[in-house]
């Protein structure tokens, strides 16, 4: 069996403070005490804009050995060129994350869902995708998330083999779990040296409970024994991270807890 490694997706939270971050600890002190905890952390503020190199290093620097972060590509790259003419934005992006030497797990593609508008076709799509994939250096882990559930195929599965790229696999309201993923038997969704599974949710139903972010709103003890029950099944064949939203029930660590009691 490979290993599992389980973390929440960012620790910048604020709500946090007397509930998981002792109180009083300063907010940069956060990720030092949420890797004590976790032994791996997707980093979403990459989302919204390339880190600085300061930045990384001290993400780097405030971490044990062993730790290790996803992080997020730039929505500049993903969401407003998608992938067109966007090699100075990448090279800003790959000179940044680079700095994490071996605590960088890998980066994420996280696409939006495309209409016809943007794309005709899946093969549309992966007529962008691949010669993406194509020069993303081999030393970056790449893994890629998409959010049309139509394009869930063997030919999607195809592309990224080809490129030893991981697809992720989310728990998310509109897409497939990603247990029924795993049990397709016309689907191989292991595409790369690991899984890649994100614990979603339902962003506007756990908004619509409650403002802070530091307690469980919706019960999710059947999805996330299902999600075990996929994570267990990929393990048997490739290490496994997983990462859990705060708006997959409203608090992230109590999740994490929750599915690292049924993994193990």
């Amino acid at each position: 069996m490979h290993p599992v490694r389980v973390g929440t997706c960012g620790w910048s939270y604020k709500e946090w403070a007397g509930v998981f971050y002792p109180r009083g600890l300063a907010p940069g002190e956060y990720l030092s005490f949420l890797a004590q905890h976790y032994p791996v952390v997707e980093v979403d503020s990459t989302f919204y804009r390339s880190p600085s190199q300061r930045m990384v290093e001290g993400w780097r620097d405030r971490t044990p050995p062993g730790f290790g972060f996803s992080l997020k590509v730039p929505q500049s790259i993903t969401h407003e060129k998608v992938l067109l003419d966007c090699g100075e934005e990448v090279d800003a992006f790959l000179s940044a994350a680079w700095l994490l030497g071996d605590k960088l797990l890998c980066c994420c593609l996280q696409f939006a869902y495309f209409n016809r508008g943007k794309f005709s076709s899946l093969n549309a799509f992966l007529d962008r995708l691949e010669p993406f994939l194509a020069a993303w250096p081999a030393d970056v882990p790449l893994a890629v998330e998409v959010r049309n559930k139509t394009w869930i195929t063997p030919a999607l599965a195809a592309c990224l083999r080809r490129h030893s790229a991981v697809w992720v696999l989310p728990d998310q309201a509109w897409m497939p779990s990603p247990l029924s993923l795993v049990q397709r038997a016309d689907l191989d969704v292991v595409t790369g040296p690991f899984a890649y599974v994100r614990l979603l949710g339902d962003r506007e139903a756990v908004d619509a409970l409650t403002k802070t972010l530091d307690h469980i709103v919706i019960d999710r003890g059947p999805e996330v024994g299902m999600d075990a029950r996929a994570i267990q099944v990929l393990r048997q064949r490739v290490p496994v991270v997983a990462f859990v939203n705060n708006h997959y029930a409203g608090y992230a660590p109590e999740t994490v807890r929750r599915l690292v009691a049924l993994t193990g």
